[in-house]
């Protein structure tokens, strides 16, 4: 049998952890729309990127314009 008392307190409990489960959903979304780009810093995806070099230099040489080449090596993050 539960008393009173204990009930209360498991109560109180489940509220408690409901709360504390809402509050960092709520800071996540704030976090996001904080740290997400803006759609003017996003202009460069709508430029159609030639992934295929060979295929980029045929191009840039039908239309008499440079390539401009973005390569890195190694590890995105920086870890190698």
């Amino acid at each position: 049998m539960i008393r009173k008392g204990s009930l209360l307190l498991l109560l109180s409990m489940a509220c408690l952890s409901l709360r504390a489960a809402a509050e960092p959903v709520q800071k996540t979304a704030e976090l996001l729309d904080i740290i997400a780009p803006a759609k003017s810093e996003q202009a460069w995806l709508q430029i159609p990127w030639e992934t295929d070099l060979a295929a980029a230099r045929r191009k840039a040489a039908a239309q008499d314009k440079p390539v401009f080449l973005w390569e890195m090596d190694g590890h995105p993050l920086g870890c190698t």
